[in-house]
């Protein structure tokens, strides 16, 4: 990530700039209680996505072509350039209390926030404005003027509402998903403490939830409980160092919070089906195997 939205005048929000590596290993998008616009600002590229456990689905993406995510369930990502060109890409989560605030400007008091139609891979004049606006903002201005950023959130809203509104689910827009800022302070607690652990009481603690309430809507983002995820988290980070560093095992195991040997290799080779050693080998031997998600609030 090369620059994010903090501050005050960003609570409308959640706004990202990412540069990407030519070649992207599978990553769990998770859910989140809001929609959220992706614009592929510079490079041509392979991706390929699908349902946890699904088939694989490609699709090419072009400069400026936009996508609208509103799935409630978690998805698995990769991708592979086409081109030279650096991959760059904004993601902005519109807040629901602007969505909310839309629908009833349109259809009157009391209106709930319609289910919006997701789109792939189109080029909405009028969003591609707004998102160039909002990217000036971030990344020319030295302090962002809430008022600015509140109205082309405001106005982003009010442009989904009437013109992607699914006019054939009259339903009204639900999650079972943690909103964007909430889950992106637990992810970055979580990735924080891969040595010395971090309690569930914790993470519900920092978003203002019960322990039973908060690990309801973490699976419901990310399709794990957050003890399992916080599993799967540490042996991403183990794979990782194991393919690109040479760091002794021993070593690795005590980097993601495992001070047994023993138990670091047992719980490795329950999540991967190998030895971290054995791991290590395939890998550099060109031999590698797809590695199951490494997950990231996007």
């Amino acid at each position: 990530m090369i620059h994010r939205g903090e501050g005050a005048a960003w609570k409308d929000l959640l706004v990202e700039i990412h540069t990407r590596p030519p070649v992207g290993r599978a990553m769990l998008i998770p859910a989140v209680a809001e929609p959220q616009l992706i614009w592929q600002i510079s490079g041509r590229v392979l991706c390929e996505d699908r349902e946890l456990g699904g088939s694989w689905n490609a699709h090419s993406v072009e400069p400026n072509d936009l996508f609208l995510v509103t799935s409630p369930e978690p998805y698995e990502l990769r991708w592979r350039a086409m081109a030279p060109e650096p991959m760059v890409v904004m993601h902005a989560t519109l807040g629901l209390h602007c969505l909310a605030s839309a629908a009833r400007e349109w259809s009157g008091e009391g209106s709930r926030i319609p289910r919006l139609k997701e789109f792939n891979g189109i080029q909405d004049p009028t969003i591609l404005a707004f998102l160039e606006m909002l990217r000036k903002e971030l990344t020319l201005q030295p302090r962002a003027s809430g008022a600015f950023v509140h109205g082309i959130a405001q106005s982003l809203a009010a442009h989904l509402v009437r013109t992607y509104r699914d006019e054939n689910d009259p339903r009204p827009h639900r999650s079972t998903a943690l909103p964007a800022y909430p889950l992106h302070r637990v992810l970055s607690m979580m990735e924080g403490a891969l040595q010395e652990g971090v309690s569930i009481g914790a993470l519900a603690t920092a978003v203002d939830l019960s322990e039973s309430h908060f690990s309801r809507m973490f699976k419901g983002s990310t399709g794990f409980s957050p003890s399992r995820y916080f599993i799967r988290l540490r042996i991403s980070k183990a794979q990782e160092l194991l393919r690109e560093t040479k760091m002794p095992i021993i070593e690795i195991g005590l980097e993601v919070g495992y001070t047994s040997p023993s138990h670091f290799a047992h719980v490795f080779r329950k999540e991967t089906g190998w030895s971290p050693h054995e791991y290590r080998e395939r890998m550099h031997s060109g031999r590698g195997m797809e590695d199951f998600s490494r997950i990231a609030i996007e």
